[in-house]
């Protein structure tokens, strides 16, 4: 039996049996959608956590005081901050690891900011003038302060785009003025780039930089860091690292064996495997419920399809009679079957890859096409409904010509 007429007596009969077929479809649709929505979103998620991982800095290697926890969202929060991370620490960190070019501590505090009538909260980011080389984020307008304003305590900030925006109108108004935090004045210096959120799910667009002895001494008052930034030489064991860093502050911490540590050590690429294991969980799920959905798809097939055989026994015979072989049967109930699931699949997958588009859009995640996916969901839909339909081809194949006819 050719490929075309296959595909007419199989049309013929999903047009003949319209509620039976869409009831056979409606699983193997469910099951792709599901499947191929969670792979996507998974994946463009990562990409997410890949491209905030690229906005830390090159090679970026951190110690930060407290515990740092990442929840399913795949966002870290500061579960748990210590104040016993002191300039002492830092120095000793960069004496004792391997790999280090540069380093800055740096002090992160949610403060008001003020500039006449306009009033906003933002990040106060205290560090050294190299933050912008450790970090790669550099101003866009104006300059950073310098080494000569960091050790005369100067009062001069720079702004992030947003909040310089929020302010002033315009990021070009905001230089020389002078801004407030409580009473503290501070002269606006500069305005950063835009760089978007970083792997906390900061909004470093609403962050504002001032050096790191103006917050310690003018404005609060402590001798405490809120953790230190390393750019590390490209090729540095980052497991080597690491160890000597936790080393290091359990030993200046004097932390014994078997207590927690007060302080918590990152790499980029440690960002990444931490938000992957926090996204797992939710793939997971969604291949659960997708693997569920695809195996009630079969069933359906199945059952549609052993009711269809028994509804067109007559068609069987006719058939038989006119000189087609079992096998042709066999191949007929069997591409029917791949027909349903293949129109359930393909209209998963559209419905799939719309929907991903519109959460990556509202979501402001990237958006991911994966070929493979949709070629494998495709194929698996297909082959689901073929093992599906086995059985009733088979048991169409087994219809006795000669009965069918007298009863009919």
């Amino acid at each position: 039996m050719t490929l075309p007429l296959s595909l007419k007596i199989a049309l013929s009969s999903l047009r003949n049996y319209k509620l039976r077929a869409v009831l056979a479809i409606l699983g193997i649709f469910l099951g792709s959608l599901a499947f191929t929505g969670v792979q996507h979103i998974s994946k463009a998620l990562v990409r997410k956590a890949e491209l905030e991982t690229e906005k830390l800095g090159p090679n970026l290697f951190m110690v930060v005081s407290g515990t740092l926890r990442f929840h399913r969202s795949g966002r870290a929060r500061l579960s748990r901050e210590a104040h016993n991370f002191t300039l002492t620490d830092v120095q000793a960190l960069a004496n004792g690891l391997p790999g280090v070019l540069s380093y800055t501590p740096f002090v992160r505090q949610t403060i008001p900011i003020k500039f006449k009538q306009n009033k906003v909260t933002c990040q106060i980011v205290a560090a050294w003038p190299n933050y912008p080389e450790v970090r790669s984020f550099w101003p866009e307008i104006g300059r950073f302060f310098d080494a000569r304003e960091l050790e005369q305590r100067a009062k001069v900030c720079v702004l992030g785009a947003k909040i310089a925006q929020r302010l002033f109108g315009s990021k070009e108004k905001a230089l020389g003025n002078e801004v407030f935090f409580f009473r503290a004045g501070c002269r606006v210096i500069g305005v950063m780039q835009e760089k978007g959120s970083d792997i906390t799910g900061t909004d470093q667009d609403e962050q504002v930089f001032v050096p790191l002895t103006t917050y310690m001494r003018r404005f609060a008052n402590q001798n405490w860091v809120s953790g230190v930034y390393f750019s590390l030489s490209k090729g540095t064991d980052q497991n080597v690292i690491k160890d000597a860093a936790t080393t290091i502050m359990r030993l200046r911490h004097r932390i014994d064996a078997g207590e927690n540590d007060d302080f918590s050590v990152l790499t980029a690429k440690d960002t990444i495997k931490l938000q992957k294991q926090a996204l797992n969980l939710v793939k997971t799920l969604g291949l659960i419920s997708s693997s569920i959905s695809f195996a009630v798809g079969g069933i359906g097939v199945l059952s549609i399809m052993t009711l269809l055989v028994r509804m067109r026994h007559l068609e069987i015979g006719i058939r038989r009679a006119m000189g087609a072989a079992k096998k042709d049967i066999v191949h007929q109930f069997l591409f029917e079957a791949a027909t349903l699931s293949s129109i359930g699949g393909m209209l998963g997958v559209s419905l799939s890859l719309v929907l991903v588009y519109l959460v990556t859009t509202l979501g402001d995640f990237p958006f991911v096409f994966d070929p493979l996916v949709l070629l494998g969901t495709l194929l698996g839909s297909m082959f689901l409904g073929i093992a599906s339909g086995a059985y009733p081809a088979w048991q169409a194949s087994k219809v006795v010509v000669v009965t069918v006819l007298k009863s009919e």
